[in-house]
């Protein structure tokens, strides 16, 4: 788990530590000394630690004029045990709604198990934004962690997408792509 970095290719075009909107401004990054684990796995020591024992996170964009923001994420999402929707939401995405982002892009490729508990922060989050024409969008989720978000009826108010290709894109012609996509299944 060591080598799977976030996603850097967009590095030079946003960096969160670099943005003073960000809740990560300011922070500093080894690429030698790892310290931070996800089932006794050490993970590379670009992901930012949310509070969370098991899910760490790369903001890899944020546009505040177009509203949107892109989160790759790694490792275990457990509502169940350690409440991370609650970390994520109140140490993170509640930060991005306060600067005007109401457009959320998550990629979950590396999110090996998901662990439900109830759906109130989901809704909770999905209400901040959804009257500013919001919405919450998940990438390529592993099948059973799918299954899993599914099988509690989150998809309510996460949209789930497999678009493997999502890292041949640019970041603006990205959410452009998943926005139409968004919009085009709203009004169907």
């Amino acid at each position: 788990m060591h080598e799977l970095e976030p996603f850097y290719n967009w590095k030079h075009i946003y960096s969160a530590e670099e943005d003073s909107r960000s809740v990560f401004f300011g922070r500093e990054y080894s690429e030698f000394e790892f310290t931070q684990k996800v089932y006794n796995y050490f993970i590379h020591p670009q992901w930012d630690d949310i509070g969370s024992q098991t899910l760490y996170l790369k903001v890899l964009m944020a546009d505040y004029d177009l509203q949107y923001v892109i989160i790759e994420l790694i490792g275990e999402w457990n509502d169940a045990i350690e409440n991370d929707i609650m970390t994520l939401k109140r140490d993170v995405i509640d930060s991005l709604i306060a600067v005007g982002i109401t457009k959320f892009i998550l990629i979950g490729e590396n999110v090996l198990n998901f662990h439900s508990s109830d759906d109130c922060y989901y809704e909770e989050w999905y209400d901040d934004i959804a009257d500013l024409g919001g919405w919450i969008l998940l990438l390529n989720m592993p099948d059973q962690s799918t299954y899993d978000f599914l099988k509690v009826g989150n998809d309510r108010y996460v949209q789930l997408l497999n678009f493997s290709e999502w890292r041949t894109y640019t970041p603006n012609n990205l959410f452009i792509k998943l926005d139409n996509y968004i919009l085009k299944k709203l009004n169907n």
